[in-house]
């Protein structure tokens, strides 16, 4: 599995390019790709921006709304700017993982108010939470650019948290009535620069 964050769909091109121009490629074998950008979620953010824009008497989705979300949305990305342009966690140990949220005839995830999914996924993270420290989580948005919604990465230095942690959430409500996960890849993560002694077999284990 090969991760690679870059900051623009060409840079990311670029890489896959330079990829297939190594003489590695030749005995390489793509089964599956996944493409996605990396975001954050904002419900709590945005509840409290609809009701402050609610109350100052501003039509939903007017032209005016829509400024006024974009400017109080954009403050809040320029602070946590570091979040959306991370770097790959040093840990051991990467997994990850592509998940979408149920939209069925029965159980829909869209068709919940923001309200009730604000409060589900507040109940979400909050299982997070209690592994900080131990796994770094990095989430990416993926509607529109492949078959899953959502892509989740995970670092950590010992492998039995992501056990840990994915069994725990699969019983909050979020993940037991509407999340599908995809298949889950686990590995030891080597940087690219130390490629050549993995594969000459001098890389300490």
């Amino acid at each position: 599995m090969l991760i690679h964050f870059r900051n623009s769909f060409a840079d990311l091109n670029e890489a896959e390019l330079q990829l297939a121009n190594l003489r590695l490629s030749d005995y390489l074998e793509p089964t599956s790709s996944y493409l996605s950008i990396i975001e954050l979620g904002l419900y709590e953010s945005t509840l409290k921006i609809y009701k402050e824009l609610t109350e100052q008497g501003i039509e939903p989705h007017s032209d005016q709304w829509k400024a006024e979300v974009e400017c109080k949305l954009s403050r809040h990305k320029e602070a946590m700017n570091p979040r959306l342009f991370p770097d790959i966690p040093p840990n051991r140990y990467a997994c990850f993982y592509p998940m979408d949220r149920r939209r069925g005839e029965d159980k829909n995830w869209y068709q919940l108010p923001i309200e009730e999914r604000a409060r589900q996924m507040n109940e979400h993270g909050l299982v997070g939470r209690r592994y900080a420290g131990q796994v770094k989580q990095i989430i990416t948005g993926s509607i529109g650019f492949d078959d899953w919604e959502w892509g989740v990465d995970l670092f950590a230095d010992d492998p039995l948290v992501f056990k840990k942690l994915i069994y725990e959430m699969r019983f909050d409500e979020v993940s037991a009535v509407y999340a599908l996960f995809g298949h889950f890849y686990v590995g030891v993560r080597v940087p690219a620069a130390k490629l050549d002694e993995l594969l000459s077999g001098n890389l300490p284990s």
